[in-house]
């Protein structure tokens, strides 16, 4: 893990080499400032989740996994192009509100949690729900799960200790198979 880098507020670099990436600065930056409960955000530009972004909505309760994200997440729907001050980063941590994740139209997914390991599975988690949304959507016409079975699945599914424990088996396998990957 040494291209991790860890910088203060001011953007300057604490712990690692190499060059900050001044996006993801402005983007975590404001999240991290906007919500002082949020250890970790995640993002990067996965096929699912850009694909799904394209969309301009938010993703529908059509699986027990998606419910992790039912009425928790939102849509950042104001692309201006590559994100390099603090001002769109701002304008992204409002539209994140209190939720775990937020679909940035045209751009991708970003989660955000309490830990590594929760904003890590939850990144995973969305990519997912947004690839099986696609291929549902491609196949027909999707039936969502219903408001009220929704909201209980999410309360079963969406909580940050079974994100944790998610990710942490998933961390086991690939170390199993990539011994390295910690060093």
């Amino acid at each position: 893990m040494s291209d991790l880098l860890l910088v203060n507020a001011s953007g300057e670099i604490v712990v690692g080499d190499g060059p900050l990436n001044q996006a993801a600065f402005a983007i975590h930056a404001a999240i991290h400032e906007a919500r002082p409960d949020v250890v970790a955000a995640a993002h990067t530009h996965s096929l699912y989740g850009k694909a799904w972004s394209t969309l301009g909505r938010t993703l529908d309760p059509l699986t027990q996994d998606s419910c992790a994200f039912y009425q928790d997440h939102a849509l950042f729907d104001d692309f201006r192009g590559v994100v390099l001050d603090t001002d769109e980063g701002a304008r992204i941590a409002a539209a994140l509100d209190e939720r775990k994740a937020v679909i940035l139209k045209n751009h991708g997914i970003l989660t955000a949690g309490p830990s590594v390991e929760a904003a890590a599975w939850w990144y995973i988690a969305l990519d997912n729900a947004c690839h099986a949304q696609l291929l549902a959507e491609a196949a027909g016409t999707p039936q969502a799960i219903p408001h009220d079975v929704a909201t209980l699945t999410h309360e079963q599914v969406g909580r940050p200790g079974g994100a944790l424990l998610a990710f942490e088996s998933l961390l086991q396998g690939l170390v199993e198979a990539e011994p390295d990957v910690l060093t």
